[in-house]
Order: C-alpha cells, then structure tokens, then sequence
C-alpha cells in the first residue's frame, strides 16, 4: 500500500534581499499579504492535504518565524475577555500542535537542493511534500491537495507545472515532455533555467513538489547545478535515470510570485478584491485611480 504524504518542508532560510529594508528585521516569510503572512498561506495549504508534520529550514535571523507559530496566552486572555472570539478563533488557527513542528538550520546557501537535504533525518524513509511560501497560489481547491489527490494514483515523484512565456522559461525549471495526458503530463527530464531559445517545453516547475526519499539519496551527492548551486529539479531529474516515474501536474489556481515586488502587490490586491469585507472599498479605489490616469492622458 503506497504511504501517505504527512510530512512538509518549507524552505525559508533565504535573506530576502529584493524586499530590503523590510526584511532588516522581519523575515520575509512572515510579510502580510493582506492580514495573513505569507507562510500562513503556506501552512493553510498544507493542512487541507493532510500534512501532519512541518519542517521549517531556517537561517540564523528568523527568530520572528518561529515566535509566529507559538501560543500567545496573553493576548489570548486579552481577547476572550474583551468577547472577540471572532479574533480569538483567528489567532488559534495559527497556532501549532506540540511536535506537529521542527526547524532545522542551514547555515551555508548553497541552494533549494540543499536546504531540502537539511532535512533528511526528519524525512527518513518516507515520501514528503516541498512547498516553497513564495510561490503564494489562489485556488479553490489548494494547489497541494490537488496533487496529493493526484499522487494517490500515480505514485513517483510529482512538481506542480504551469504554463509560462518562452522569454521567461529561463527562469524556471523547465521540463521536457515524455507524454502530455492533460492535467498530468509524464516527464523525460528536467533542465534548470535553461538558456534563452534552449527550453525543451514552456511548462515551467512551481514551488509545490512530493517527492519520494530517494531524491534524499541524489542530493547526498551535493552535485552543483545552475548559479553554481545544489538544484532541486538536478536531484529529481535524476529519479528519470533511475528508472523511477516523474510528473508534472497542471494545477488548477492562480500563481503569484511573491519572492518579487510585483507580484507581491498583485496579490495583495487580488487577495484583497476576493473578500467580502475588503472588496467595495478597494475596487472603489482602483476605479478612482484608473479614472483619474485616463483623464491625465
């Protein structure tokens, strides 16, 4: 019988230099979209797939990170007395279960294949999810219980795969194509950021993975990849040479990149235009904005 995917490791041991100042002092992981962090997202998400444990690979400075997920019986008091269970209910949701969480340090930046290897004695023999928070997906079913849905019949090693411009394919793992069976395809390899016009496809690896140990295995090898780093897509690409199945799933959501200003924004604002109590004043204002540009021309 194929064992259950329970565990997840969230890689967020990154500095977040593209949002400096900010992140001076507050890790990027836990910068609001909207009136959640982003690693909340992340967490929600892998809550409504069955993930049972959490593996948070950290740097030195992301004390704030770990703080986020402890119980706060002060403000808990607070609220309870001053009858907001609304806000009480909110602020349990974010708390933890002792032992459900872990954080393991990686203390040298050598890359996403790196920090997933940190983990590997809290993985042990067991399949495992990798959800990176930057990649922040809206969906209506969330992204990873689409695939953990997905993995149930297939087995093997799945990424989460979209659709991206061929000038950007460079900036993505990208893969090639063994057989296209729409929502899944069957892959034959997998290059990271490949050259400009070199892609094999334009379907591009999003930060949502499950993985079987022996990818464990392949990163032992610290082999260096693109950028001089160890890469993920290396280590699952060797899976192909090992005769063991690899899949891309065509999830069902809209992406946001927020590890960029840009699409931080944007999904600030369509987070924002998805809820009730949100939703009137904020269209009101880009209304009022995109009429006041329009006059200006």
């Amino acid at each position: 019988m194929r064992k259950k995917v329970t565990k997840a490791i969230f890689p967020v041991a990154g500095l977040g230099t593209r949002f400096l100042p900010a992140t001076k002092s507050v890790p990027k992981e836990i910068m609001t979209l909207v009136d959640r962090p982003l690693v909340q997202y992340a967490i929600d998400e892998a809550r409504a797939a069955g993930i049972k444990e959490f593996i948070f690979v950290t740097s030195r400075g992301k004390g704030a990170l770990e703080d986020y997920f402890d119980h706060s019986p002060v403000l808990e008091q607070e609220l309870r007395k001053k009858g907001k269970d609304a806000l009480l209910e909110t602020l349990k949701s974010t708390n933890m279960d002792s032992g459900a969480i872990a954080y393991i340090r990686q203390h040298q930046a050598l890359g996403l294949g790196h920090a997933v290897w940190c983990a590997r004695r809290l993985i042990a023999n067991e399949p495992f999810a990798v959800i990176l928070p930057d990649d922040v997906i809206a969906a209506e079913k969330p992204c990873l219980q689409q695939m953990v849905e997905a993995y149930e019949e297939t087995g093997g090693n799945m990424v989460a795969a979209m659709e991206v411009p061929e000038d950007k394919a460079s900036s993505y793992g990208v893969l090639d194509l063994k057989e296209d069976m729409g929502k899944l395809v069957s892959v034959d390899g997998m290059v990271e950021k490949p050259a400009p016009g070199t892609q094999p496809s334009n379907l591009a690896v999003i930060g949502r993975y499950i993985l079987t140990p022996s990818v464990m295995r392949n990163l032992k090898q610290m082999k260096k990849g693109a950028g001089g780093e160890i890469q993920l897509t290396d280590a699952i690409a060797q899976e192909l040479e090992q005769d063991n199945p690899v899949y891309g799933y065509r999830f069902d959501g809209q992406r946001f990149d927020c590890g960029s200003k840009a699409g931080f924004l944007q999904a600030t604002v369509a987070f924002a235009l998805a809820r009730d109590d949100l939703r009137d004043d904020l269209q009101g204002y880009i209304n009022h904005v995109a009429l006041n540009a329009s006059a200006a021309e």
